[in-house]
């Protein structure tokens, strides 16, 4: 009796061992799925087109199924992130760092420009038709022009205009300006070449990609100022992605445009191809955002004395740091 009770247990244990490794076969043979985040730099349309045939490729590549993601604005795409619908994305950097700091994301490369360059530049534009020819002609006739401004989580388009053409100037350009509409780079590019905008702050590598879709309109554009060299756009992964995906993302981007099908592909998103990064890219950009914390906290005559010495000891305290972490990693 005792005999037959301990086969009888041997056989259910046997039966539940093979179908608990018949789900997990199951499990492995179904192929993974995730979702890449493009931010809004451009119409959805547009960008689907365009990045359509690298994710049929990354599909193809890494055996993972790869669903496109769009929002209206650079925020949607750092909150799907941030809840998990999001796993893998290509950011500007300043939506990077946020996505670091609030959506558990980190970098793991970042692009290279079809000119070769590891970065690319803000813009200011006007009509070619357009009486402004410098940045000063532009903050001395603020009051009466309308200003195209990028999304608030843009590099090019907000952050680094913001601080250098802006901040350093003593102008507020949500402010200042007669008008001020908010709008990504191509809306802002198609704005001024229609007139529908004095200046617009644009990517130099949203322009180029104008002059590919449609010249006619680039050819409505002047340039009256530029940044300083802001590096490429980084491409980033959730922390907790496993392990094999991140190894099968990371083999594809650092091989991907070597021949030259995959060239043409990149060619019509104006890059070249993909090297590898982390986050100690963005520590350029946390400056940035810190020194302009840092100009309009010094500038608020509301503050009393104490808080506004506290709050500049603060800032003056989190920029040495990321200058030490700039340092060391020279």
């Amino acid at each position: 009796m005792q005999r037959r009770s301990t086969l009888a247990l041997l056989a259910t244990t046997a039966a539940l061992w093979l179908n608990m490794t018949s789900v997990q076969a199951q499990t492995a043979a179904a192929p993974r799925e995730l979702s890449f985040g493009i931010i809004s730099t451009e119409s959805s349309n547009n960008l689907k087109s365009a990045w359509q045939p690298l994710l049929d490729d990354l599909q193809k590549s890494t055996g993972l199924k790869v669903n496109a993601f769009f929002a209206p604005d650079y925020a949607g795409v750092i909150e799907a992130m941030r809840f998990n619908k999001v796993q893998v994305a290509y950011m500007g950097n300043k939506s990077a760092m946020e996505a670091v700091d609030r959506a558990s994301a980190e970098v793991f490369a970042k692009v290279t420009q079809a000119d070769g360059n590891q970065g690319y530049f803000s813009l200011m534009i006007v009509h070619k038709d357009s009486p402004l020819r410098t940045l000063d002609d532009v903050i001395k006739a603020r009051a009466s022009l309308n200003l195209g401004y990028g999304d608030p989580n843009s590099t090019s388009g907000s952050l680094v205009p913001g601080y250098y053409a802006f901040a350093q100037n003593k102008v507020d350009p949500t402010r200042d300006f007669k008008r001020v509409v908010r709008a990504n780079h191509e809306t802002n590019i198609l704005a001024v070449a229609n007139k529908q905008v004095d200046v617009a702050t644009v990517a130099s590598d949203g322009v180029d990609r104008m002059k590919i879709k449609m010249p006619e309109k680039a050819a409505e554009l002047r340039e009256v100022w530029r940044s300083p060299l802001i590096s490429s756009d980084p491409i980033v992964w959730r922390k907790d992605l496993d392990a094999d995906s991140k190894r099968r993302l990371a083999e594809f981007f650092m091989k991907y445009g070597r021949d030259s099908r995959e060239m043409d592909i990149l060619k019509t998103l104006t890059l070249a191809g993909f090297v590898k990064s982390d986050n100690r890219q963005l520590v350029p950009i946390r400056q940035l955002e810190l020194a302009r914390e840092r100009t309009k906290v010094d500038a608020d005559t509301g503050l009393a004395a104490d808080e506004k010495a506290r709050k500049l000891q603060d800032i003056d305290r989190r920029l040495d740091e990321l200058g030490r972490q700039t340092a060391s990693a020279q």
